[in-house]
């Protein structure tokens, strides 16, 4: 009898460890599924991390290539202009004031007879004042080019 009463309690010893053994492969596998599923969500952000960030870069990169062009039609237009007015074919003129008193004589070829009088600058004047308007022509678009970009990346 007490082999009987011996391997009974062997049988249950065994029973409740296998019992243990089953439960902790669960609870494994249980934390697999889990740990699993954190690292596919993780993954999936940061792969839309990573799309946020490419539009963003592709976003940036076309408004660069906007803002390159509208500089460099500014410039051949401020180069067109720096050649008329070096080949005389245009001219820069001020209005002249006429209850100023000035002696300045007014340009009187194509103007109107009603027109304001005016006076033409000397062509130096005329350029270095086109150099100025140049500069600031480059500085707003280069300001609008710093204010895009600015509003992509606070977006």
């Amino acid at each position: 009898m007490r082999f009987l009463a011996r391997w009974r309690l062997i049988c249950v010893g065994l029973l409740i460890a296998f019992t243990w053994q089953v439960q902790a492969w669960r609870y494994g596998a249980q934390i697999e599924g889990e740990s699993a599923a954190q690292a596919q969500a993780a993954l999936h952000q940061q792969q839309a991390e990573h799309h946020k960030r490419q539009a963003l870069e592709q976003q940036l990169s076309a408004s660069d290539q906007q803002h390159a062009r509208e500089l460099n039609d500014a410039q051949r237009l401020q180069a067109a202009l720096r050649e008329r007015l070096a080949t005389a074919d245009v001219r820069l003129s001020v209005l002249l004031d006429a209850a100023d008193g000035c002696s300045v004589p007014a340009s009187t070829p194509g103007s109107m007879v009603h027109a304001a009088p005016r006076a033409r600058l000397d062509p130096a004047h005329a350029q270095r004042i086109i150099g100025i308007t140049d500069d600031g022509d480059n500085a707003v678009i280069a300001l609008r080019a710093c204010q895009a970009y600015v509003r992509a990346i606070a977006r």
